[in-house]
């Protein structure tokens, strides 16, 4: 059964990588692009939404402002683009804001920035997913009803294509991005084409579009910033390549920092020429739930393509891609885990590197939170909206002022401008984050500022675990004990071949062992006790008494009794067990091995071994 096992596990996550190979899982930067670049990219095809689902209740005059507004998310794109390439400069083993902000701002701004980003990073998979199962609902609307499935569906095929490693993820990725990336850029030439040739009827259709709108309210400052605060939900997945500097190819700072470029040129065109034609061609968002719900990413491509052969080619690339950005998390929140792991804040098992030289249990464990949370939310975009972009605006603020004091401290060559550039980055992302922490604290933001100090919390624990057991296992100082005085006792349930073994193991490792049981039925262990009686091995027999019939009470107090009557060290608990040739087998004996085994883990100076007599069924002895 275990060869099966190990067959299929093969078959679903690949052969094992010797750790030599890591080197050669490095990414080329066409390959990186769409690892670490997919969650920004894709964040234009619902945060153009966002923007104008937000001055939607101001009418045509709102939406009047959506462009103005994709503008100065564009300035701002480009500014934290330029400040990450200042940490990836100065970090070249991998600058993530928890790095930069513990290494320059202290431990707990650091902590801050982690546990900010972990939760932005499920966040991330769970807005991706939902959105790229919106764009199939909105190309195929008999899938609505099996929204959560797909989603959950989606999250399941992506870890697994991370578990078997980042090249391979790498090439199954890269084609749906570059499709995406050439079928927007596309849309945006096509529409403004269209634009230029047509203007006259562009505007006057998108003026009938308009004129159906019913305004709620005026166009306020609040309204403005809270379009800006869901249009920063594009920003989303900027930091990704300053934490995964190492999974580029030499040279890695250089490497990543052209891929950063490329990436910020892609999404700031994408996501300000797609606005742009949203304003002009006179797209109206839908409200998510309406009947016949389509994205404004659909909408926007049948006005332009029409509902030919290209409509469909944008709406699969666009849906490949947002489940696909979920990728980006899933680069960073294992790497993340891992460097926690490695400083002793979060579990050691999330620090190793599984057989395709990824780090699995972080895959497996964001694969479960991002589910659970699409769960909850049922897989609707517009409810995890308000949670996204608190969390990665706070990371950027302390990592662009983290590197601020890096360049004040070391003052290397030209660092009054590298400073002054991430000055800027950090005074403009802190803005965003005190608008977005306003705007959406009771839409939901809310949530995330009770699990950021959560998170901290529970590092701060497994920190102090971590430390507490240091000092107890160190052997600095540590005074080094008399010879230990040895106990063996033999629990024996009745007098069988296994146990035969189980006493001649006892008896070779100490000369003061014993055999222990305990009276459940008294007719059982008087029978025990006369065959004891001809058993050419000389080793005494106690029996316990137990008038409630359970065993781990009565082994414990006779453990403790020998413990503080005679000067016992340490006690060896040997347990008989019989192992069979068929699994199901086991399920027709009692399992007490394993409560005992359970009892006594925690019962200090005692040692359990097991001693197996494997049973040999061949035909003859059957029949």
């Amino acid at each position: 059964m275990n060869v099966s096992l190990q067959g299929l596990r093969r078959v679903v996550i690949g052969e094992r990588l010797p750790t030599a190979r890591a080197i050669h899982e490095r990414l080329p930067k066409f390959l990186a692009l769409p690892i670490f670049s997919s969650d920004a990219i894709s964040s234009s095809a619902y945060a153009i939404e966002e923007i104008l689902l937000a001055l939607l209740v101001a009418g045509a005059i709102g939406l009047s402002y959506s462009v103005s507004i994709a503008v100065s998310i564009g300035l701002l794109f480009t500014i934290v683009t330029f400040s990450y390439r200042q940490t990836v400069a100065a970090y070249p083993s991998g600058g993530g804001s928890y790095i930069v902000a513990r290494d320059n701002l202290g431990l707990y701004p650091g902590l801050i920035a982690a546990a900010a980003l972990l939760t932005d990073y499920v966040l991330t998979v769970a807005v991706s997913v939902a959105s790229g199962v919106d764009a199939m609902v909105s190309a195929v609307q008999p899938l609505a009803p099996y929204h959560v499935h797909i989603c959950l569906l989606l999250i399941s095929l992506i870890a697994l294509a991370n578990l078997r490693g980042a090249r391979e993820s790498g090439w199954l990725f890269a084609p749906p991005t570059y499709l995406f990336i050439a079928s927007a850029l596309l849309m945006v030439i096509i529409g403004a084409f269209k634009w230029i040739v047509g203007g006259e009827q562009v505007a006057i259709h998108a003026q009938q579009n308009f004129a159906a709108i019913q305004p709620m309210q005026a166009v306020s400052l609040i309204l403005l910033l809270r379009a800006f605060a869901s249009g920063c939900a594009a920003l989303t997945g900027i930091e990704a390549i300053s934490n995964g500097i190492q999974a580029f190819r030499p040279p890695e700072s250089r490497n990543a920092a052209t891929t950063l470029l490329w990436m910020a040129a892609i999404c700031i065109s994408i996501f300000v020429g797609l606005t742009f034609m949203a304003r002009h061609f006179g797209i109206v968002p839908i409200q998510p739930g309406t009947p016949g719900y389509q994205t404004v990413f659909s909408q926007l491509g049948r006005t332009i393509f029409g509902n030919g052969l290209l409509y469909y080619i944008l709406q699969a690339a666009t849906a490949a891609i947002l489940v696909l950005a979920a990728n980006t998390s899933f680069a960073d929140f294992p790497r993340l885990s891992s460097i926690l792991a490695r400083d002793r804040l979060a579990p050691r098992q999330l620090a190793n590197l599984g057989d395709r030289l990824v780090f699995s249990n972080g895959i497996l464990l964001l694969g479960v939170f991002s589910a659970i949370l699409i769960v909850i939310f049922r897989g609707t975009t517009h409810r995890l909206i308000p949670l996204y972009a608190v969390g990665v605006f706070m990371a950027f603020t302390l990592s662009q002022a983290g590197m601020v004091v890096h360049w004040l401290r070391l003052k290397t060559p030209q660092w009054q401008w590298k400073a002054a550039v991430n000055a800027i980055g950090a005074t403009a992302t802190g803005i965003v984050l005190i608008v977005v922490g306003a705007s959406k604290f009771m839409h939901g933001a809310y949530i995330v500022a009770i699990i950021i100090p959560i998170l901290i919390f529970v590092f701060s624990m497994v920190a102090r675990h971590y430390m507490t057991l240091r000092k107890e296992l160190t052997i600095e100082g540590y005074q080094i004990p008399r010879a230990l005085r040895h106990a063996v006792i033999v629990l024996i349930p009745s007098l069988h071949r296994g146990v035969i073994q189980a006493l001649l193991y006892a008896k070779s490792i100490s000369e003061e062992c014993e055999a222990v049981n305990v009276e459940i039925s008294p007719e059982e262990a008087a029978r025990l006790q006369e065959m004891w009686k001809l058993l050419p091995i000389k080793i005494p027999l106690t029996v316990l008494k137990s008038p409630w019939r359970t065993l781990p009470e009565p082994i414990i107090n006779y453990i403790r009794t020998i413990r503080a009557e005679r000067g016992v060290d340490m006690v060896t608990v040997v347990l008989p067990e019989f192992a069979t040739t068929r699994w199901w087998h086991r399920l027709l004996h009692n399992q007490t091995g394993l409560l005992l085994k359970f009892a006594l883990m925690f019962e200090p100076g005692v040692v359990v071994t097991n001693v197996r007599y494997h049973i040999r069924e061949a035909a003859h002895i059957r029949q």
